[in-house]
């Protein structure tokens, strides 16, 4: 991502502002006094920008477009926070293994599907395949993203067997995302595949119900991992700072009138901070090592 932001930052004579780290109030503070246009963030920046009260207390008017990639991002998370700040929120999609931009949704297009990556860039190809056969799929119909185009790499350095795992025959490159694409042929992210919950042979997206989880009122931030069961294999469990009371059973109920039944919240538990890296991004990892020591102490 960095990649992308300096050279589209040299290419127009712009500048660029960068944190080591992100903490809300430094990064609030950062835009409103370098004015800052155009903030290039991961989802979870997104969530405080359109939630936190913190935001109220600085002058963001001279942002235009909060661009989002890292993860998914929630149709009704990007809405709000667009509303909010009175600017453009769009995402693109990519990986260092792609040089790394495959999919992008250009700030001069007037309309933008809330919740799209975009098409696929010029000069890619790009393809939807069915997880179990890797047929190709139709529209609407959610798979793992494959990307084949130019800028896609030729291997890992001296790691053929790593190569041989993300890259086909054919030149295709797996990308480990699960999405689909509309019938115009802009695409849409749902999960990373290694993080999906399996549930009694469902495959659930924690992204999914952490979307569904940030529009209840009470809830400040959230992360969703698979908890180990004996019955079900996995249940979904998240992860909730709240910022009003709410009980457990109020989430999971919340939650359940929203999804389908195999995708229902299963647990519950209240933290103080959901842990992120320096760019913000949501470390599922953390949380999923807390709950395997929980339950080997069992």
């Amino acid at each position: 991502g960095m990649t992308v932001i300096m050279n589209l930052a040299l290419h127009a004579g712009a500048t660029v502002v960068t944190m080591p780290r992100f903490e809300l109030e430094t990064f609030l503070r950062v835009m409103q006094d370098y004015r800052v246009a155009r903030a290039f963030v991961a989802p979870p920046i997104v969530v405080a920008l359109a939630k936190h009260p913190l935001v109220d207390q600085f002058d963001l008017s001279s942002v235009t477009l909060v661009f989002s990639g890292a993860a998914p991002l929630d149709e009704n998370l990007a809405k709000a926070c667009g509303q909010r700040l009175n600017c453009k929120v769009n995402q693109g999609y990519g990986m260092t293994e792609a040089s790394p931009a495959t999919h992008l949704v250009s700030d001069d297009i007037e309309w933008v599907k809330v919740g799209s990556i975009g098409p696929v860039v010029a000069g890619s190809e790009c393809k939807v395949v069915d997880i179990t056969t890797g047929e190709a799929l139709g529209p609407q119909s959610d798979g793992e993203i494959l990307i084949r185009g130019p800028q896609v790499m030729k291997g890992y350095l001296n790691n053929p067997a790593a190569t041989a795992q993300i890259l086909d025959d054919d030149g295709w490159l797996h990308t480990g995302d699960i999405g689909h694409a509309d019938a115009d042929g802009d695409f849409y992210v749902v999960d990373r595949l290694k993080e999906l919950i399996k549930y009694k042979g469902y495959q659930v997206p924690p992204a999914e119900l952490e979307a569904i989880l940030l529009t209840h009122p009470a809830v400040a931030d959230a992360a969703v991992i698979a908890s180990p069961d004996e019955d079900a294999g996995e249940v979904p469990k998240a992860f909730v700072v709240l910022k009003t009371e709410a009980t457990p059973d109020e989430l999971i109920q919340f939650v359940a009138s929203r999804v389908a039944p195999h995708k229902k919240i299963r647990l519950v538990e209240t933290i103080d901070e959901i842990p992120k890296s320096a760019s913000g991004k949501i470390l599922r990892r953390k949380l999923v090592e807390k709950e395997r020591a929980k339950t080997s102490a069992k």
